[in-house]
């Protein structure tokens, strides 16, 4: 039984560089990092989907060609069990957190994230692994400005990241892609007190 690992975005070359495809954006960087095969459109799931191995773990790479909010059509062909669900690992932006911060959890609620609710309803469970990529801005001296208000909001979580977040995104992907061996190897407990202590 594979792994998956599913990024969380909006399909189309419009949204392709925004802070709300930073899921599918490290999803990318995953396959890249790890000679995975090439991307193929899974009409069935309505996904883009790559397969490889990481560690001697078989792995599968899902981005949702859906809007966010129906991101749960993708994985519920593929996640038809809680033991299934155990082994599927999201990533997505998550606007309570600063650009540069990252967040591994399991077991937990949505944060009224429209994607992982999307997944929660579609395969009947919680019990599955998160990594939170924050988007938050921060001020110069290093304080969290979370934007307030839906237009405000959506015009931040639909904007490009800039020049500057872009290399903390590299940055962030390459402890992304370091910390799945600790994870496959080690187990959960041990990736999550590694990960999230920076």
């Amino acid at each position: 039984m594979p792994y998956i690992i599913a990024g969380l975005g909006n399909p189309g070359e419009e949204y392709k560089e925004t802070r709300h495809n930073a899921g599918r954006i490290m999803v990318e960087k995953i396959a890249k990092a790890y000679n995975f095969s090439e991307w193929k459109h899974d009409k069935k799931l309505n996904a883009l989907t790559t397969k490889g191995e990481i560690d001697d773990e078989k792995i599968q790479l899902v981005n949702p060609e859906t809007f966010m909010n129906k991101s749960g059509g993708a994985l519920s062909p593929l996640i038809t069990s809680v033991k299934k669900a155990e082994k599927l690992i999201v990533i997505y932006d998550d606007l309570d957190l600063p650009i540069g911060t990252l967040r591994m959890s399991f077991d937990r609620g949505s944060g009224g994230h429209r994607g992982l609710e999307s997944i929660v309803k579609s395969i009947k469970t919680t019990a599955f692994i998160r990594i939170r990529v924050g988007i938050a801005p921060v001020t110069p001296s290093g304080k969290t400005k979370k934007p307030t208000g839906e237009a405000v909001v959506e015009k931040h979580i639909l904007g490009e990241f800039k020049k500057a977040e872009q290399d903390i995104l590299k940055k962030e992907a390459k402890k992304i892609v370091d910390i799945l061996p600790v994870l496959f190897e080690d187990g959960l407990s041990v990736a999550m007190s590694e990960f999230n202590k920076s």
